[in-house]
């Protein structure tokens, strides 16, 4: 049986972000962000609704219709350098002026310098020149994971970048999504983003197949 999928909207807001809170608050990188599991339990929801928030104003949220899987896309115009991530220099502010990063910790975590850092480390090491399809995040409930969902999710997208020849591209923060992203056709591009202290991201590009 085919898994239905739709696209996300204003009023599946606080149900995204209960996802991705739930998905991500154990991950590698998040338990990096916020060491603390305590603080993580409370702040780590803040960070997945201002990622809620960015994407549903500038890219599409894909989810299960029966909400236990979300995947976050954000389109990246050619001869960007992260830009679109929405923790560079544009989470809703296209001026010279605009320091996504900076303005996110104050928004989510204003004591926590490693919610900026990893919004510029990862802006670091985002290729540039081609446009391409970012897939920020993408989350499966804890309770249904290794059922597919991820696969389900992306496949639609990753057929519809094949047709228009567009590449993908995307961050792997654990060594289990990176297998996934592997066998749906993604490699590491670069070496892999060494968090300081911390655990490793793994940048990984997807050309559009045939």
């Amino acid at each position: 049986m085919g898994v239905a999928v739709r696209t996300a909207g204003a009023g599946d807001r606080e149900s995204v972000v209960r996802l991705l809170d739930a998905a991500f608050r154990d991950d590698p990188v998040s338990c990096w962000v916020f060491p603390g599991d305590e603080h993580r339990r409370t702040t780590h929801p803040l960070l997945m609704a201002a990622f809620t928030d960015i994407v549903l104003d500038e890219g599409r949220i894909d989810v299960t219709e029966d909400g236990t899987a979300c995947a976050l896309w954000l389109p990246v115009p050619g001869d960007e350098h992260g830009h679109d991530s929405g923790l560079d220099d544009s989470a809703g502010d296209d001026s010279a002026e605009g320091d996504g990063p900076a303005r996110l910790r104050e928004a989510v975590d204003p004591d926590n310098e490693r919610v900026e850092l990893i919004g510029r480390l990862t802006a670091d090491i985002h290729p540039s020149g081609r446009a391409h399809a970012y897939l920020w995040m993408i989350a499966v409930a804890p309770e249904r994971q290794g059922e597919g969902l991820g696969t389900a999710l992306l496949a639609p997208v990753l057929d519809r970048c094949d047709r228009e020849g567009l590449p993908a591209y995307l961050e792997a923060s654990n060594a289990r999504s990176r297998r996934l992203y592997e066998r749906l056709g993604f490699e590491l591009v670069g070496r892999p983003l060494d968090l300081p202290d911390g655990p490793k991201m793994w940048p990984m590009w997807r050309e559009p197949q045939g």
